[in-house]
């Protein structure tokens, strides 16, 4: 499984349900990576998306112990569940190369484990007062940068994409 996620120097990701940067060049990358694959969030992600509703041409999985069954959704009230759901024929042609896990922090630690890539973009500023973080991989021994982007800029806002492998 890949992660996918949008964190600003201090690995902090939203506040009160939004991104910090909502970076259109990363929203554009976010979309080519995800499309026709699977992705996996949690509920309060499906929630801030447009509408609450599912991203299009995507099979959306989401682990909530609270959920039941929505159209156009995968509901998976454990990992194991959704490790079981992924065995299953929707899930046939995909491998786990194109599974995307895309938050929130509670889904990213709990599936951060089980995956071998993450997609990092990386915010060159401090967000004002966060609620929800991603972990510091650039302290942990087993993920290591195998790419990183030239330096971009939104406004005055300076990001790059970052690419970490587990080794």
């Amino acid at each position: 499984m890949n992660i996918i996620v949008n964190v600003d120097k201090n690995w902090a990701i939203g506040r009160g349900g939004a991104l910090l940067f909502p970076i259109a060049a990363d929203l554009q990358n976010f979309k080519r990576l995800t499309l026709h694959k699977v992705v996996v969030m949690g509920r309060k992600t499906l929630e801030s998306l447009p509408g609450g509703k599912p991203l299009k041409e995507r099979l959306n999985v989401v682990l909530s112990a609270s959920m039941s069954e929505t159209e156009g959704l995968y509901i998976c009230h454990s990992i194991d569940e959704m490790q079981q759901l992924f065995l299953t024929e929707p899930f046939s042609g995909f491998t786990t190369d194109d599974v995307f896990v895309i938050g929130g922090e509670t889904v990213y630690r709990q599936l951060l484990p089980l995956c071998s890539k993450a997609y990092i973009t990386k915010v060159e500023a401090a967000a004002g007062e966060p609620d929800v973080f991603f972990p510091n991989i650039d302290s942990m021994k087993e993920w290591r940068i195998t790419g990183t982007s030239d330096r971009f800029f939104q406004s005055e806002t300076a990001y790059r994409f970052f690419t970490y492998q587990r080794i």
